[in-house]
């Protein structure tokens, strides 16, 4: 294993040590409630940066792949379950237009720099098929000037209009941006109920109020509507 690896194994142990139960049931309430919506059950879904699996366990696909440095990750994944443990600014071992959904939490902002997540995104542009989703959710440092920082290993300064930018440039269009989506961490002591979580998730009405955390959905461009950009 090396250094880094071992680096990202020790964080994520202490990060998250005591909440894995209630991580789980929160996001298989995120994945039944508002993420499959998105994700057909017959698409082939790779999680980028899936750390402890509770997205790509608990989502609905005929093939499901998670890629994260962290070695944990590989004996979290439920059966069936790729594994890809690299790192995800170089070629990705994915065919060109394999892939229906790119999903990505809370990860980009951990990347060392600007370059590596330009890199990533086009990693996912050129995985996914034509009109394939890209979902990425992460927390939005308009809102968060201070406590954003409170990671160690948050690097990237990423809000929901720079990520935009991005996704653009790199061929996707957007499809849905809320720059206000979840509240900014799961990784501290707060556990509120899952009911009202749930009830939280579908009502939109009370995003802008305690969201901090932006939310986009972006398609690969087919290649007339590329034509015609440039």
């Amino acid at each position: 294993m090396d250094q880094q690896s071992k680096a990202l194994q020790g964080i994520y142990a202490a990060r998250f040590a005591g909440m894995a139960e209630y991580r789980n049931k929160i996001w298989k309430v995120l994945c039944t409630d508002f993420f499959q919506a998105f994700i057909p059950e017959q698409s082939t879904v790779l999680d980028l940066g899936a750390g402890w699996c509770e997205f790509i366990n608990n989502i609905s696909a005929d093939h499901k792949i998670a890629m994260d440095l962290n070695p944990d990750t590989g004996d979290l994944l439920a059966p069936g379950i790729r594994h890809i443990q690299q790192d995800c600014s170089v070629k990705w071992p994915v065919d060109d237009n394999s892939l229906d959904v790119v999903f990505t939490s809370n990860f980009l902002e951990h990347l060392p720099d600007k370059a590596s997540v330009q890199r990533t995104i086009t990693e996912a542009f050129r995985s996914l098929k034509e009109s394939g989703a890209i979902i990425c959710l992460g927390p939005n440092i308009k809102y968060l000037p201070g406590a954003y920082w409170d990671f160690w290993d948050h690097h990237v300064p990423l809000t929901d209009n720079s990520c935009c930018e991005l996704l653009k440039m790199t061929g996707f269009s957007i499809e849905r941006s809320i720059p206000r989506f979840l509240p900014y961490t799961m990784s501290q002591s707060s556990r509120p109920p899952l009911f009202l979580f749930k009830l939280y998730c579908k009502l939109p009405v009370v995003w802008p109020f305690f969201g901090k955390q932006f939310l986009i959905v972006a398609r690969k461009a087919g290649m007339a509507e590329r034509s015609i950009r440039s």
